[in-house]
């Protein structure tokens, strides 16, 4: 069985003439263990809610995990491993989720598979908490995942396992293969932790080290690991990369790179596998065949659950919803009401409060929403009055507030996680700044296309005095940029609460919130529709006569373009402003309706706290920007504002200037 890991792995990374050949092959013992006799999965249905998850987290090997789902029985036939990383094939070069059936979340960049799973296990826990009953576990399942020195070297690994270990998640168990091997060579020189200890230190049940290859040791060991009942589990297996390779094993040759067509002849003696290419015999197929296996376990937990909706119908019902990904039936009309409330009220405050307002309604009627801050609760307000906390005195006691501590990448990376299990919407705080610091793990998000909210506060240099290093003024542009990622910058109480409505109600991608420190005055707008606002972008203010030209603004930006608006009215100049809280959301509107916001042959200026590159592609040569193209400084929030001219005045210039150039306005 370990033998058709290894020649699965080796002529696949040969044929693609690119690849990993080395960790699955170092691994293949370990792999029959835990899919053998202790992962609980079903080939015809990747997507049971009750399966045990597992993670690849180096997922540079992922030709361990298509080896392991094509001889299992998944619907991954040998045509895909022979068509390895090539173009549109289900076998990428790095395992991705929603491309393989089978594969839980997408991995390659190191140490997050790790956190993923993290969260997965952390979601089994709370879910466990919330819906199971005596005699009724409906939510009972293990997270496995493999790491490998690189995992263990990336920082977030150190975020994630201390939260894990905090957490009790006894349920999650690591398999470390401990190879001592990475790409530059031997890791003795550059990786001397003592990752036992480390790991104890992080309150982790550790076995080990084993000997990776022994099947009976690692079956022992993993046996051993589900017997923990308040701690997660570290199992450091001894491995040797490329086991098997005559030449090659045990050294960095074997790591990322084909072992080539004479050193796959030797192995294949070496292993005594006479095969070839890409053949696998009716008795190895037939000894990894888990299709008998898995559709009884799935049987069985049916049979459970059905008894169990039987018993608690209203339970059953809510938990199959929200594992289905829908919202509750009366989102829409809460949404509504609570708009219609904020219009009535009109509030000027920060952004960031007017988020915490929409949590106070949108959480009560979501009870999937799940979220917290990196240890800025009180600065991004991700706490609503009736969240229970995430507590572990002594016990683990369940709650919907989570505090991650100052781990920005490992709280976004374990988001993603709790996303990718199903049951939650996860949302999480830092300063907008700091994203930088879980920036990868947003890009993932996109990548996989998963719902989750990232809460960025603080988000220009109006939050003052902390000055240039706190201070975001590239990221907005820079997070429009991701694929897939839905950004808002609401001005106000009512779009923020659009921009929450769109975030929860979106099921293709993350979203976004950038909000901000300083209090918004509210602008009263003539007519508001939540569905002009949710389009990305609409007229806001309209121009008190024939439309000269359109100021483009965003977030804490808009009561400054309504100011420069009623400067220049005074000066006979008319001028429309138009809100756009969402780029993205705005870019995927039909033409007509961009047309009639943004109408062709009107000149444009734009304005935003943050550099003016980005807004080019929407005021054109013949417009202009006015924003900061530098960092900034530490003063008031008002002093820095002005400083870099971010005053209505300035913008009123900006737009007089356009016009002047356009031969439309005569400064004498």
């Amino acid at each position: 069985m370990a033998n058709a890991i290894r020649a699965l792995a080796m002529d696949a990374v040969q044929k693609a003439n690119s690849g990993h050949p080395g960790m699955p092959m170092g691994m293949a013992e370990i792999a029959v263990a835990l899919f053998s006799a202790h992962l609980r999965h079903n080939p015809a249905n990747p997507r049971w809610p009750n399966r045990d998850r597992f993670v690849l987290s180096n997922g540079h090997g992922s030709m361990l995990q298509y080896a392991l789902l094509h001889l299992s029985g998944y619907d991954l036939p040998m045509a895909q491993l022979q068509r390895f990383r090539q173009l549109h094939s289900k076998t990428p070069g790095h395992p991705e989720f929603g491309i393989t059936p089978g594969v839980e979340t997408t991995t390659g960049p190191l140490g997050q598979g790790f956190a993923n799973a993290v969260g997965m296990a952390l979601a089994e826990k709370l879910l466990a908490a919330e819906f199971n009953r005596p005699d009724f576990p409906v939510i009972d399942h293990r997270t496995y995942v493999f790491v490998g020195d690189g995992c263990l070297m990336e920082g977030i690994s150190h975020e994630a396992a201390s939260l894990a270990g905090t957490w009790q998640l006894s349920k999650l168990i690591a398999v470390y293969d401990d190879n001592g091997i990475s790409i530059d060579g031997e890791v003795k020189h550059w990786f001397t932790d003592d990752t036992a200890a480390r790991f104890r230190a992080y309150r982790w049940n550790v076995i080990g080290p084993i000997d990776g290859h022994d099947v009976v040791a690692v079956h022992h060991a993993l046996r051993q690991a589900k017997q923990s009942a308040d701690k997660p589990t570290l199992i450091i297996a001894k491995t040797v990369i490329g086991k098997g390779a005559p030449t090659r094993a045990g050294t960095e040759k074997a790591h990322g790179e084909p072992l080539g067509e004479a050193e796959v002849a030797a192995t294949r003696q070496a292993i005594g596998w006479p095969y070839p290419p890409f053949e696998i015999p009716a008795h190895v197929y037939a000894a990894w065949d888990a299709r008998v296996r898995g559709a009884a376990a799935e049987a069985d937990w049916r049979g459970l659950f059905a008894r169990y909706a039987e018993r608690y119908p209203r339970e059953a019902a809510e938990l199959q919803r929200r594992l289905r990904g829908d919202l509750p039936a009366d989102f829409a009309a809460a949404v509504e009401a609570a708009l219609q409330e904020a219009a009535r009220k009109r509030e000027s405050v920060a952004t960031r409060k007017a988020s915490q307002l929409a949590l106070e309604v949108l959480a009560e009627r979501v009870p999937e929403m799940i979220g917290g801050s990196a240890d800025l609760t009180g600065s991004n307000l991700t706490k609503w009055s009736t969240a229970q906390p995430l507590r572990t005195d002594g016990f683990f006691q369940p709650g919907r507030h989570i505090n991650y501590g100052v781990r920005e990448f490992g709280a976004f990376a374990i988001a993603n996680g709790l996303a990718l299990h199903g049951g939650f919407v996860p949302f999480v705080g830092t300063f907008l700044v700091f994203s930088d610091y879980g920036r990868n793990a947003v890009r993932m998000a996109a990548l996989m296309r998963q719902r989750v909210v990232f809460v960025l506060t603080h988000d220009s240099i109006g939050l003052g005095e902390d000055g240039p290093t706190h201070q975001a003024v590239e990221h907005a542009a820079s997070l429009r940029l991701i694929p897939n990622l839905d950004l808002w910058r609401p001005c106000d109480t009512v779009e923020t609460l659009v921009a929450w409505a769109a975030a929860l109600a979106r099921r293709d991608g993350p979203t976004c919130l950038l909000l901000s420190r300083q209090p918004v005055p509210y602008v009263a707008a003539a007519e508001r529709r939540m569905e002009d606002i949710a389009r990305g972008a609409y007229v806001f203010a309209e121009a008190p006569g024939q439309l000269q030209a359109v100021i483009i603004a965003t977030g804490s930006e808009v009561p400054l373009a309504v100011q420069a608006q009623r400067l220049l009215a005074e000066q006979g100049i008319s001028v429309r402003v138009v809100s756009m809280p969402s780029t993205t959301a705005f870019d995927r509107q039909e033409v007509s309706y961009k047309r009639r916001v943004l109408p062709d042959g009107v000149p444009r200026v734009a304005v935003e706290a943050g550099v003016t590159d980005f807004w080019w592609k929407y005021v054109r040569a013949e417009g202009a920007v006015v924003g900061v193209d530098r960092f900034g400084e530490s003063a008031p929030a008002a002093d820095v504002f002005r400083h870099f001219g971010l005053t209505a005045e300035n913008l009123a210039a900006a737009v007089r200037d356009v016009l002047q150039r356009k031969g439309g306005y005569d400064d004498d």
